[in-house]
């Protein structure tokens, strides 16, 4: 992949009842040149658009790909990746870092009626998890606008070391410093 190619990482951290999303521009060539940031309500529904927001505040057009850390940041606010790449016309790769069964069992714990039906509905509309072998170690992508091995090329190719995409590893410590900072005051 060309260095001057770049993604846009979205991750999260939360305390209490808002979460705080960091979204970093990356370059292939691991140099940051961009930042922006978002809140969306723990538990709520509206992770989605909260990526959304943070993609057009930053009004960048030469992004090629936007990565996000999970499905579902911020206590099963889960997100449509497909609405997502609509709305933003680019691919989107949905990572997670550890195996799982998936959610369902989970969601049926945490919620009932509309609220579980409304995030079961989004959950199952989503791409399955395929494995992908990154230095190795394993992450597990969804992927809405490439293909499977496209979407593993794009991994690896912003994953410099360990299993973390550097857009994603570079967002969760600006979500988790800007979530300190305004929680805290």
């Amino acid at each position: 992949m060309k260095s001057g190619v770049r993604a846009l990482g979205v991750a999260e951290s939360f305390r209490g009842d808002r979460s705080t999303f960091a979204g970093v521009v990356v370059r292939a060539s691991r140099v940051v040149d961009g930042v922006g940031f978002g809140t969306c309500e723990v538990g709520g529904t509206d992770a989605t658009e909260t990526v959304i927001s943070i993609f057009r505040q930053l009004g960048r057009e030469d992004i090629r790909y936007l990565l996000v850390a999970g499905i579902a940041p911020a206590w099963f606010n889960v997100l449509d990746l497909h609405a997502v790449a609509a709305a933003v016309e680019r691919p989107v790769l949905s990572v997670t870092f550890e195996g799982s069964p998936g959610l369902e069992p989970a969601l049926r714990e945490a919620f009932d009626g509309d609220a579980l039906a409304r995030r079961l509905e989004t959950y199952r509309a989503q791409p399955p998890r395929q494995r992908v072998a990154v230095n190795g170690e394993t992450v597990f992508v969804r992927a809405v606008g490439v293909d499977d091995g496209e979407a593993a090329d794009v991994v690896r190719a912003f994953t410099p070391e360990g299993g973390r995409p550097e857009p994603l590893r570079v967002a969760r410590l600006a979500a988790r410093a800007a979530d300190r900072q305004f929680v805290d005051v």
